[in-house]
Parts: C-alpha cells; structure tokens; sequence
C-alpha cells in the first residue's frame, strides 16, 4: 500500500488556504470550484464537490430545434407522471 501524498498549506488571518497547484490540477480544480469539507474526528478530507458544468460543453449534439425551459419542465413533469414520481 502506498503512503498518501500530504501537502501543507497555511491559514491567513481570513481563514484562507492556497491549494497547492498540483492538487488543484489532481482534483481538476479551477476558479469557481466548489469544494467541500469532510469532518471525521480530529481529521478533515477535501472533496471536489460537482464537476464544473462547462467542462460538459461540446459534448453532445446541438438540439434539432431549440428547446425553452418551459419545453423541459413540461417534459420533467411528464415523465414524473409517467414514472410515479411527481
């Protein structure tokens, strides 16, 4: 088994932390990314919460016609209603 990488990194008087680049690029973290903090005991673990949508741009087709919001809520709706789950 192999030892896990540590990092250090010190708190500014705002309770600022600068993550060290190459976590940043392991975890794909970006300006704008949400983070989140786990809490176990004495010990915290920081998570990459959602990747950043944008990242999904490009990668299925552009939709025969546009489609408006409302075009989707009818559409979650109805398939709430067909499944059971509305």
């Amino acid at each position: 088994m192999t030892k896990p990488a540590e990092h250090a990194a010190t708190v500014s008087s705002k309770g600022q932390v600068v993550i060290p680049s190459d976590v940043r690029r392991k975890l794909g973290l970006v300006q704008g990314s949400v983070l989140r903090f786990v809490v176990e005991g004495d010990s915290v673990r920081l998570l990459a919460a959602a990747g950043d949508i944008r990242k999904l741009k490009g990668r299925l087709p552009a939709p025969a016609r546009p489609v408006s919001i409302d075009d989707m809520n009818d559409t979650i709706a109805e398939r709430r209603t067909r499944t059971g789950r509305g």
